[in-house]
């Protein structure tokens, strides 16, 4: 696979040839935020960003999106066939993308979502900054040697691009005659990542992040799940920004002729308070204390028990989004190894 060393207008050179040849979602400005958008010009391109406002996972999990239509009996499913580039993802996003690929592709495999993984080539790039509220650094997520396309690293005021798959090699071949990276520029790339391991640790965990299922499996009926829970709002939030949420709902969208319409699926979230209510009234989870604890095991225990993985990966969106300021894992993962 290649490794490449650019200038930065050489870097825009090549966004832009690839602008010219397929439909890239890229990292950009919207205001003082950063925003994944369709890509127009290269110069739009923030590789400097600190995070995105929502995760990438819109992309193949979208907010609303169109499953099947219908008339009468006669249905046709409907499914994304346009490739694309994804570029500027930070590494804890791309783990989060690699934990939802593991959960729609594993038991009822959801042709849905694979269909647009497939047809996706992801750029990451490691980050040059943090944002107020990340501790993807103590949760193992700032960088990411595997999983994706291609790697985008700033070093000393020039870019590494390496490829890590034949798709991120197809993609690269635009930089045919730029100069391969050297083994000196190799080392300081290791010491860049290295910086951004420590660097994206606003928040500092003083558990490892593997010992959180035992911690949680000890804490069930800890106070601190009532006691933050008074303040929240069940707003859902914290769902709707979080990378590895992927609850949804699905519903029949009838047109008037009551013959025809769409079926549906739409984000959903454990924290608004009908999210557990079933046929008959029931809640299963009608206390917000209760919903709010969910949240917590949801994130460290149970996808841990599934899969092996945490469902948190410190990107601190959560933390920023909620407007109680009661939806910092790291501060609620102290408190229970603190046990008080």
């Amino acid at each position: 696979m290649s490794i490449k060393k650019l200038q930065p207008q050489a870097l825009a050179k090549w966004v832009g040839g690839i602008l010219q040849k397929q439909k890239v979602q890229g990292i950009q400005a919207k205001g003082d935020r950063f925003a994944f958008a369709p890509l127009a010009r290269a110069e739009d391109l923030r590789l400097d960003y600190d995070v995105a406002l929502t995760a990438p996972k819109e992309f193949f999990q979208p907010q609303r999106e169109v499953l099947l239509k219908f008339r009468g009996e006669a249905y046709e499913s409907e499914l994304q066939n346009e490739p694309f580039v994804l570029f500027g993802v930070h590494p804890y996003d791309m783990v989060a993308i690699l934990q939802m690929d593991a959960v729609f592709s594993s038991g009822n495999y959801d042709v849905h979502y694979m269909d647009r993984r497939r047809q996706a080539t992801i750029v990451v790039c490691d980050a040059q900054n943090a944002s107020p509220n990340v501790f993807a650094g103590c949760m193992g997520t700032a960088t990411l040697d595997t999983g994706y396309d291609v790697l985008v690293t700033k070093v000393d005021g020039e870019y590494v691009v390496e490829s890590k798959s034949e798709k991120g090699e197809a993609l690269v071949k635009g930089l045919a005659g730029e100069s391969d990276a050297d083994a000196q520029t190799l080392k300081m790339r290791d010491v860049v990542r290295e910086h951004s391991r420590k660097l994206l640790r606003r928040h500092e965990l003083r558990v490892k992040p593997q010992d959180l299922p035992a911690l949680l499996e000890q804490s069930y009926d800890h106070p601190v799940w009532e006691e933050k829970a008074r303040k929240c709002f069940s707003c859902g939030s914290c769902n709707l920004v979080c990378p590895t949420c992927y609850c949804f709902n699905v519903r029949d969208d009838v047109n008037w002729d009551l013959k025809s319409g769409e079926r549906v699926r739409v984000w959903d979230g454990c924290m608004l308070a009908e999210f557990a209510k079933v046929a008959g009234g029931h809640n299963f989870r009608k206390k917000k204390a209760e919903r709010y604890r969910h949240r917590y095991y949801r994130k460290g225990k149970y996808l841990w028990d599934l899969q092996k993985q945490i469902a948190c990966v410190g990107c601190g969106r959560c933390i920023s989004a909620c407007v109680t300021k009661i939806a910092n894992p790291v501060e609620i993962y102290n408190r229970l190894a603190e046990g008080k």
